[in-house]
């Protein structure tokens, strides 16, 4: 009776095919072979062109997607208008910000908690802990991999991997070969340890927001991913010169309420998974009740704040004249990638509303199968970058058991390991350690990170196939 309807009232408006969409609660035009979709189509591949060629062009990521997906749903609306269908775009552009904001709170509140632990000095201690050791390059190989790799899941996988290879950078100085390989071996290192866990990465971010896979289920992960870092890590290793740095680092302690604002950052993610898992709501609202947390702490160490000749000298750091202020570490949240993220959803909405996930999905997801799909997923995020390409298939949002939720998350987290441009951690530590972390430096190991991939994949559907009717979701 329902198909009846739809076709009755496609007949009537004079369209066809119309498509039914329950999460816009509107008809919707096929626009795939329209001048609509093409023009769409051209913008998003011209737009992340310039996202991919950012290091070389130096205009922000931001800034194409922005335009193109102003664009593109600006022709959709238009093209809507005239076949007087005015407000069903209205509606979707409204869907998509509501998905866009919730991200964007969480994401703000992870950035001024990553800011605020810079700001007192918290990275800083701990690579000057770890210069100070005055380890072997092999042992520092292993120890800042194995650190990337468990603090990703809770700093995020980019942070992580610009404050591994700050050490790096700094006991490896008289050693590029070390510096090289040693990048290699974080980039593989953060991406899959933060393909683990809910706060590790955009794309398991999304998934758990979505309330596709529960908080706890991540962990299911948890073997696979360190498959994939330990396989290549093993190989690189051999690699690595068997000689010892000379480094005498500096001395650097943490500034005033240092710990504390790393407590306050342990209840703020309890706070967010309490709020998702017994309250049933979105897990943003737990993070900014979290940020509220941090201002309060934020206003203590303010109006506690002395200002001494010790502080002004202390280690030569002038900014320890200066107070604490919560506002200013929201004001330095990345703000070029949170617009970026606003772009991409937007963009790929865009595609969505025409028609072309749908086209997508069904060669994808039915004629291929979900376990190639995925697989194709991971390694479509070495290249186009996982964002983009999660937040394609969640907007199929194709029907898939448990097993395979888990798998494409895996597979979009550390299938931009394949490559140096794959993912955001690789590409900032290519600027950080210009020249000796290069695109081909990173190609070499190539086939090393893909024998990881494959056996990380193999590995999930051997252990995890098995709790499919177990594990939560």
């Amino acid at each position: 009776m329902t198909r009846f309807l739809v076709r009755l009232a496609a007949v009537i408006a004079g369209m066809a095919p119309l498509v039914c969409r329950a999460e816009s609660s509107a008809l919707t035009l096929d626009l795939t072979d329209h001048w609509v979709g093409i023009t769409a189509l051209v913008l998003f591949v011209l737009a992340y062109t310039f996202v991919i060629i950012e290091e070389f062009t130096h205009l922000r990521k931001s800034k194409p997607v922005m335009l193109a997906a102003g664009i593109i749903w600006a022709i959709i609306a238009y093209q809507y208008a005239t076949e007087s269908i005015p407000h069903a775009s209205e509606v979707a552009v409204r869907h998509f910000l509501t998905e866009f904001g919730e991200l964007f709170l969480f994401l703000l509140t992870a950035m001024t908690y990553v800011n605020s632990m810079s700001e007192r000095r918290i990275f800083e201690a701990l690579r000057s802990w770890l210069v100070r050791r005055q380890f072997s390059y092999q042992r520092l190989f292993w120890i800042t991999g194995i650190l990337a790799f468990f603090l990703s899941p809770v700093i995020d996988n980019l942070t992580t991997a610009l404050v591994m290879c700050a050490v790096l950078l700094a006991v490896g100085k008289d050693s590029p070969k070390f510096v090289s390989i040693g990048c290699v071996n974080i980039v593989v290192a953060a991406n899959a340890g933060g393909a683990f866990s809910p706060f590790g990465d955009i794309t398991t971010l999304m998934v758990w927001q979505t309330g596709l896979v529960d908080f706890q289920t991540f962990f299911a992960l948890f073997v696979p991913a360190a498959v994939n870092y330990l396989v290549p890590a093993v190989v690189m290793s051999l690699a690595i010169p068997k000689e010892n740095p000379a480094v005498d680092g500096e001395v650097i302690t943490m500034k005033r309420g240092a710990r504390p604002i790393m407590f306050l950052f342990g209840c703020t993610i309890t706070t967010a998974v309490a709020f998702h898992n017994f309250l049933h709501l979105p897990p943003f609202l737990g993070m900014m009740t979290g940020l509220a947390y941090l201002q309060f702490y934020g206003y203590y160490l303010r109006r506690t704040h002395v200002v001494t000749p010790d502080n002004q000298q202390h280690h030569g750091h002038a900014g320890e004249v200066t107070a604490f202020d919560g506002f200013r570490e929201i004001a330095r949240a990345e703000w070029d990638t949170l617009l970026f993220f606003f772009g991409v959803i937007m963009c790929v909405g865009g595609l969505g509303f025409i028609g072309y996930l749908d086209q997508l999905s069904q060669y994808a997801y039915t004629e291929l199968g979900a376990t190639i799909a995925n697989v194709l997923v991971g390694i479509a995020s070495a290249i186009v970058d996982n964002i983009p390409v999660m937040v394609a298939v969640l907007q199929m949002n194709p029907e898939m058991d448990l097993v395979q939720w888990l798998l494409v998350t895996l597979t979009a987290g550390v299938g931009g390991s394949l490559l140096s441009i794959g993912s955001a951690a690789g590409v900032a530590l290519m600027g950080q350690a210009r020249g000796q972390y290069t695109f081909f430096s990173h190609l070499k190991w190539t086939p090393a990170i893909a024998a990881g991939f494959a056996l990380s994949i193999w590995v999930h559907l051997i252990i995890n196939d098995s709790y499919v009717g177990v594990l939560p979701g």
